[in-house]
């Protein structure tokens, strides 16, 4: 078979002759990072190891931007937080055995929201792979085993050859649709070789697009055009496909009510007169939610959380745009539409018939204020307040991240938003320790605005280290710590089911000295003064912490 060339572009001279003879004293690494930088790829995060050093010391040749973290698992939550921001792919540089397991937690968590990070992960010396007992540095015998039910794809290399073209397969994979972590490893023998290979020129990983089938989109569009109540669920992957402006057109062209769930903040305008917010938790939006007669699902599994803890039981026809296959009819019979969420959106806007129901923003404003009576009656008025504050303080476009406590749980329903891809969580795989480093990937990727992260004692606790890491890149981003002395959300649910708590009440330092001590300025805050000292911090240049000692409620389940 005969191949045309002659498209191609044509080398001159004196790169013919740059390829000929490449610059001495690269190795395996610099193939790496080469390959990186031919994808396009500025900045990198990690921790070295001492069989990752190769990897290393190509950073020092090349002019990729290095952050490095101080835990691997804080790492992967900063890459997974650059991915979220960007849309780009997040490279995380690892070393074998506990450096490659100290970061799994948070590629869970990348994994279950769609985060596009690539773990480019040293193994032990050739010799030593195959699963024999050789007694190598953090050896195991199969590494990938420990990965493979968490990330998307597994590229192994064994040759300097093979590292551009497993990077490349790679990064094509955390960028398809659904997005999500990619596992490399490259043992360290062959990251350390010397190598004569041309330097790695650009490179094409294009991911490949995921469009709707045309015969489901016109009998996704027949259903909608002909229902008498449709209602939208809004999930994260519209978020994730930047859709937000084709949700809001199709939304309005068939007066349809909008929920988004808690990985789709933003992804609606939250005083949209067809805006439902986030109420998932609440009955009464559950009701309203059953009584649709056509449901369209766009960008979400259903999953626990946004299905009221699977007491949401649809009466009407399910539509559900999913680019995830797996999670197409995971939960509930519908007509499942396998595709990115833009693209099904942009062919549903296309073939809907336009559809009015002067009636559908009074419905929504009937759930709505059901949904504030039943919060008011719960006298939840200093959790209410410290919200505002945060929402007052925190500018339009400033992106915030949020750990798993209290006053996250509050936000995943009470907090609007105001701009799509802003507000995150790690709601999805639902580990502690996420927000402040993941502040930290978020404020690399953009450092001209301010990031805020919100954690509580128990979850700051996991994260301490990173205020070195905030402070040594004198990064934008202001932590807010709700002190309540223990587990917060645990101390109630323990006490809910068993009367009494085990294991939830924490000893804890002075959160501002501690601040202090790492050269970050700190403040104690009460609810009262909490939107101005927030403010203040997060206008000022670098890191800063302020600290909330405040013991906030959960408002009460709708689900049990």
């Amino acid at each position: 078979m005969s191949h045309d060339h002659d498209d191609r572009p044509q080398l001159t001279a004196a790169q013919a002759a740059a390829v000929l003879t490449p610059p001495a004293g690269r190795n395996g690494g610099d193939l790496v990072v080469e390959s990186l930088q031919g994808l396009g790829a500025t900045t990198v995060f990690g921790l070295p190891g001492q069989h990752a050093l190769g990897m290393f010391d190509a950073l020092r040749r090349s002019s990729l931007r290095y952050v490095g973290l101080r835990v691997e698992n804080n790492a992967g939550f900063a890459a997974d937080a650059y991915g979220r921001i960007t849309g780009e792919v997040a490279p995380l540089l690892l070393s074998t055995g506990p450096g490659a397991l100290t970061s799994l937690a948070a590629l869970q968590e990348a994994a279950a929201a769609s985060a596009p990070v690539l773990a480019i992960s040293s193994q032990i010396p050739t010799a030593g792979l195959g699963g024999g007992r050789h007694g190598y540095l953090h050896e195991l015998r199969d590494q990938q085993a420990s990965v493979r039910d968490i990330v998307k794809s597994v590229h192994t290399v064994r040759s300097a050859s093979q590292i551009p073209s497993a990077i490349a397969a790679a990064w094509e994979s955390a960028l398809t649709a659904p997005h999500g972590p990619v596992w490399v490893e490259i043992p360290q023998d062959v990251l350390l070789a010397e190598t004569t290979l041309p330097v790695v020129s650009a490179m094409d990983a294009t991911p490949r697009e995921l469009y709707p089938r045309p015969e489901l989109t016109i009998a996704a569009a027949h259903l909608l055009s002909n229902a008498e109540r449709p209602v939208i669920i809004a999930g994260g992957g519209v978020v994730r496909s930047d859709a937000s402006g084709k949700l809001r057109a199709l939304a309005e062209k068939i007066d349809a009510p909008v929920v988004t769930t808690f990985g789709g903040k933003g992804a609606f305008p939250w005083e949209h007169p067809l805006s439902l917010r986030s109420w998932l938790e609440d009955r009464h939006t559950t009701d309203f939610l059953e009584d649709a007669d056509v449901l369209l699902v766009i960008g979400s599994g259903l999953g626990e959380l946004s299905s009221n803890y699977h007491t949401f039981r649809p009466r009407g026809r399910v539509i559900q745009i999913e680019a995830d296959a797996g999670k197409l009819e995971s939960n509930h019979p519908a007509l499942g539409i396998h595709s990115d969420a833009r693209e099904a959106l942009a062919d549903l806007l296309e073939a809907v018939e336009r559809r009015e129901d002067p009636a559908a923003a009074e419905r929504v404003r009937t759930v709505l204020e059901k949904v504030r009576v039943r919060i008011e009656a719960q006298e939840l008025t200093l959790e209410q307040q410290v919200l505002a504050a945060v929402r007052e303080a925190l500018p339009d476009a400033a992106p915030s991240f949020w750990d798993m406590t209290i006053l996250a749980y509050w936000a995943w329903s009470a907090f609007d938003a105001r701009r799509p891809n802003t507000m995150h969580s790690a709601q999805g795989a639902g580990g502690l320790g996420y927000g402040f480093p993941a502040a930290i990937g978020a404020a690399a990727a953009d450092p001209t605005k301010p990031v805020l992260a919100v954690s509580g004692d128990g979850g700051a606790m996991y994260s301490i280290a990173e205020l070195a890491t905030a402070r040594q890149y004198d990064l934008p981003l202001t932590w807010l710590i709700v002190d309540d002395g223990g587990y917060g959300i645990l101390r109630e649910y323990m006490t809910g089911a068993f009367g009494e708590t085990t294991g939830t009440e924490l000893a804890r330092p002075d959160f501002v000295a501690l601040a202090e001590s790492f050269g970050v300025p700190a403040v104690r805050t009460s609810p009262e003064s909490l939107a101005a000292d927030l403010g203040k911090a997060l206008a000022a240049p670098g890191p800063s912490v302020v600290v909330l000692p405040a013991l906030l409620r959960m408002f009460e389940p709708t689900h049990l």
